[in-house]
């Protein structure tokens, strides 16, 4: 793999991303491409192929229509549990390893469209990741906000349900907490949180930031 092109992504992770052309050119690497079809099988190219595809979109396509292709692909790969698709209790993986595993569970969807939006110039300063709780299931969930404006019912972008909702209208869902690549905020309701500090303090989000300045591709302990 191209450790300099692993470098660049894992930079970009970190503070703002690379435009969408480059990472297109860096999913067509051979290199890349071997890799990724020596870890998780020669279906993980295809994928691969068919997220640069998704990371060229037409010229005009407004926010609306980003966040609603982003949210369709990712919810097409197969939810798979921490312990049977890793081996471990908590593993949030990175963008890529989510696709060349097919699968993860909610903090991998959520993860990958957070970093898709904005490889599609989707501002940063409108998307979040927020821990709920899942009412229906009685445990904590990850999902993908988009906040149209600062104050606005931020949209729910969500591997449960498939539906693009406002959070007024995602009563199955309690806040606790977002975070965005920089700072955390303790959800006082849907729309209001309270900064609590560097979004660093999340020992897994450091760790899968980390990931992306390696060639370490982490194997799936089963296939999906």
């Amino acid at each position: 793999m191209n450790r300099i092109a692993l470098m660049l992504w894992g930079v970009a992770l970190a503070s703002a991303p690379l435009h969408a052309s480059q990472l297109s050119t860096y999913l067509a690497d051979p290199q890349l491409q071997a890799k990724l079809a020596d870890v998780y099988g020669q279906g993980a190219v295809k994928r691969a192929q068919a997220y640069a595809r998704l990371l060229s979109p037409r010229a005009g396509t407004t926010d609306q229509q980003k966040i609603t292709l982003v949210n369709n692909y990712f919810n097409n790969l197969t939810y798979s549990v921490d312990p049977r698709l890793w081996g471990m209790d908590d593993y949030w993986a990175n963008p890529i390893e989510f696709i060349g595993a097919r699968g993860g569970d909610c903090e991998d969807y959520s993860i990958a469209k957070y970093y898709t939006l904005m490889e599609l110039g989707v501002e940063e300063k409108k998307l979040r990741l927020a821990y709920v709780k899942a009412v229906k299931f009685n445990q904590f969930h990850m999902v993908t906000l988009y906040f149209p404006t600062t104050k606005s019912d931020p949209l729910v972008l969500d591997n449960i349900n498939g539906r693009i909702l406002p959070g007024s209208q995602r009563t199955d869902l309690i806040p606790v907490y977002s975070f965005d690549a920089k700072s955390i905020w303790v959800m006082k309701s849907r729309r209001e949180g309270t900064l609590a500090g560097s979004a660093d303090r999340l020992a897994q989000w450091t760790s899968m930031k980390s990931r992306f300045s390696s060639e370490h591709l982490r194997s799936p302990r089963r296939q999906l």
